[in-house]
């Protein structure tokens, strides 16, 4: 990133100009905000997002959920059905409580509005297309106020990880249909790239 000063340039972009003679860690800091207020990272998001709850459903929290970046008073419940995941969750101290279970249990361990929020960081995408809709149906049950749910755009192609079968891709979730199921839809994680190729 830089600034450059031409003939006839307007007066706000000398401004700009003028910025860029900051100290180097302000000069970081100035970029930082630029990128995040365009760009903004997932973890600011989360954050936001729950900030009015007070407990939240992680379900597929897996071993190093973002949960554990997010104000220390909500009451979180951790949900997987691979137990290692759960015992470094445990170790690592994210959530209050844990449950063991996949996403078919859903109904049977939670009551209707048990959680202010619930939150599925990557897991419909392990799901087929009729079981994600399904588990969306569970997750507006078990939430009181939201539903997040985190995916990649598109059908991103990935098969199991460490043993770990609950892993493989089975679906993908585009942003209209998101908007069409009524979810407000934030692109994270900068641009999706031109080449759809590269993505399945």
């Amino acid at each position: 990133f830089f600034f450059q000063a031409e003939d006839g340039i307007r007066d706000d972009l000398v401004t700009g100009v003028q910025t860029c003679a900051l100290p180097i860690s302000n000069m970081k800091k100035f970029i930082s905000n630029i990128i995040n207020s365009n760009f903004p990272t997932y973890i600011n998001v989360l954050k936001k997002a729950s900030m009015d709850c007070e407990s939240l459903l992680d379900v597929g929290c897996g071993y190093s959920s973002p949960v554990q970046y997010l104000n220390k008073n909500i009451n979180s419940v951790g949900l997987d059905a691979f137990e290692p995941n759960i015992v470094k969750s445990k170790n690592k101290g994210i959530h209050k409580d844990y449950v063991i279970g996949n996403f078919d249990s859903l109904e049977k361990l939670f009551k209707r509005n048990s959680f202010d929020c619930v939150l599925a960081n990557d897991v419909i995408e392990h799901l087929s297309k009729e079981d994600g809709l399904i588990f969306l149906e569970n997750l507006l049950r078990i939430a009181k106020k939201k539903v997040i749910i985190f995916t990649p755009n598109g059908f991103l192609p990935q098969g199991p990880i460490g043993g770990n079968i609950w892993m493989t891709h089975k679906s993908g979730w585009e942003v209209e249909e998101m908007k069409d199921l009524g979810f407000k839809v934030y692109g994270i994680n900068g641009l999706k790239p031109l080449d759809r190729k590269s993505t399945r």
